[in-house]
């Protein structure tokens, strides 16, 4: 076995989730179960034969595939990798816990960078910033000045406060929100996946936040890329990552160019077998 292969399996998983199946339940909407599950709606759609209009009947079952690969932690305990919308936990250097989160819209991005837990709040008070009490003026909204805890703070049950500036990892109130650019700069997690990691971790934790749309990676099984819609516009162009990896680790020979031409097109954030024995994907 290639001795760089053997070194990435024993630092852990370079792949994780996979493909499923879902039952729906009442209340659920493609955009709800790709919020938990880390899958766009459109890609849900899409893979069972569906557009994004069709009414989902309770009882019905739905393939999905949430597979993502594992940025390198580098040393950090917390990696959230913005285009990815994901979050990864490493406990002693392991990947421990990942999970979908909402981070910044395109006019109010979540700024990259190193980053340590300074505080740890349960039924956090939201205390406005005056820049978001200055957009609800500019919205006709009402413009709230501080939130109590209630099912109405949008910050949820749980605040992880960070040293980036004005930039916090917190609960919601709003669980659809969740795999989505639409914060004002904070990362925003489902309400059972942040009441794990609060519990997890301490002030002090290291983090970082990091901009990667298009990730490589290989292990036993293949090499995947992963591509997202570049939202900020700051990505390389994901075809000279490709062949920069396939270059460095000597594998272009093992890859099938037609199908990594295909990932980068659909750009639907999922992690595809682009090995030369990997079978086509619809």
């Amino acid at each position: 076995m290639n001795a760089v292969l053997v070194l990435l399996l024993a630092l852990g998983p370079q792949v994780v989730g996979g493909e499923f199946t879902h039952v729906v339940r009442p209340g659920d909407s493609f955009t709800s179960i790709g919020a938990r599950f880390g899958i766009e709606a459109r890609v849900i759609a899409e893979k069972n034969g569906l557009t994004r209009q069709t009414r989902l009947q309770e009882g019905q079952t739905l393939q999905l595939n949430n597979r993502h690969i594992v940025p390198n932690p580098d040393g950090v305990e917390i990696l959230v990798n913005i285009p990815q919308r994901m979050l990864f936990y490493f406990a002693g250097g392991k990947l421990s816990q990942h999970y979908p989160v909402a981070a910044g819209r395109r006019t109010w991005q979540t700024s990259t960078g190193d980053f340590k837990i300074l505080s740890a709040e349960e039924d956090p008070v939201w205390d406005v910033p005056l820049s978001i009490q200055a957009e609800m003026a500019r919205q006709g909204k009402p413009v709230l000045v501080k939130v109590p805890p209630s099912p109405e703070n949008p910050l949820g049950k749980y605040w992880l406060g960070t040293s980036l500036s004005s930039i916090g990892i917190h609960g919601t109130n709003a669980p659809s929100s969740i795999y989505s650019l639409q914060t004002h700069g904070c990362i925003r997690l489902h309400p059972d996946d942040i009441q794990t990691l609060f519990h997890s971790v301490s002030v002090g934790t290291t983090g970082r936040t990091i901009y990667q749309p298009a990730l490589i990676a290989f292990d036993v099984n293949g090499i995947f890329l992963e591509v997202h819609p570049d939202t900020y516009r700051l990505g390389p162009d994901p075809m000279v990552k490709v062949r920069e990896f396939a270059e460095n680790f000597d594998m272009a020979g093992l890859v099938d160019w037609s199908l990594v031409k295909e990932v980068i097109r659909k750009h639907d954030g999922v992690a595809h077998n682009v090995s030369q024995t990997a079978v086509a994907w619809r």
